[in-house]
């Protein structure tokens, strides 16, 4: 099974080619509104190093957020367009998953512009809960939510453990959820939670 991973949901690229399971190839950098510029080029030299065709693919596994308006849509339309034009099946997994990976308990905080981010409680790779959350309330998100942290801890004054996307691309294959029409796929948009906003 030839798997390939797209991120582009935030301020990184992260694509990756596994082979039953294995890390074959892949980049994990920093290319905040970038990605559009580098995606294909870098995923065609990825290929060539792997010795693949992009009809060697079986499945893609695409971030589909939280992340920014523009960066989301660069991944999953490329995602779509291969899925759509070869035999690759696609499933998707949140960008806070790739940021925890499958550490026991975890929570990520993204910044969603004006005081506020995206927050998650992830255990074992899993969702246990996400939403948007006021950065005066994070405190209380991470007090309700034991766990190590994950993602922008600067935010809020706190130290974060670093992401390694392309181990915790590997860690959440066998989870990720199968995507059954490509063409109604679109990001998952994340909504004020009413838990956290009083």
């Amino acid at each position: 099974m030839k798997t390939l991973v797209l991120d582009t949901a935030w301020k990184n690229l992260v694509i990756a080619l596994f082979e039953d399971g294995n890390l074959v190839t892949g980049l994990s950098e920093e290319a905040f509104k970038k990605q559009s510029e580098m995606l294909l080029a870098k995923l065609q030299e990825l290929l060539k190093e792997a010795g693949w065709k992009l009809g060697d693919v079986d499945e893609i596994i695409v971030t589909d957020g939280p992340g920014s308006y523009t960066g989301l849509r660069i991944a999953m339309t490329t995602a779509k367009i291969l899925g759509t034009q070869s035999h690759a099946k696609v499933r998707t997994i949140s960008t806070l998953q790739l940021y925890a990976g499958d550490a026991p308990k975890a929570n990520v905080i993204l910044d969603a512009r004006g005081g506020r981010v995206y927050a998650g409680h992830i255990e074992n790779g899993k969702e246990i809960w996400k939403g948007i959350v006021p950065l005066e309330n994070v405190e209380r998100f991470l007090e309700d939510n034991p766990g190590d942290l994950y993602g922008e801890g600067e935010l809020i004054g706190k130290d974060n453990l670093p992401s390694d996307f392309l181990k915790n691309a590997g860690a959440l294959l066998e989870i990720a959820s199968e995507v059954d029409n490509v063409d109604a796929l679109v990001p998952c948009y994340m909504k004020e939670s009413a838990r956290y906003m009083a």
